[in-house]
């Protein structure tokens, strides 16, 4: 399965975990939660992955979750 997004974080919540995990795998969970948190991947397989991946670090997919949604508002053009 190829990763939806960048393979280098976007959000503080990531980076910041990504500075305790050594292994590679988790990595790249965390780099596949935060792409998919952008823009979410059609079919069962993904949406199961994130998931396992939420159920893991519910606190870091909170984080995570919240800080997208914080940079679409600032990003929404004013009325």
């Amino acid at each position: 399965m190829t990763s939806p997004g960048p393979a280098f974080p976007l959000t503080n919540a990531v980076r910041r975990a990504l500075r305790s995990f050594s292994d590679e795998r988790a990595a790249m969970d965390l780099l596949f939660l935060e792409a998919w948190e952008r823009q979410p991947l059609p079919g069962a397989a993904a949406a199961l992955r994130v998931g396992q991946i939420r159920r893991a670090n519910p606190e870091l997919a909170a984080e995570v979750r919240a800080e997208i949604a914080s940079a679409r508002g600032a990003a929404a053009p004013a009325r």
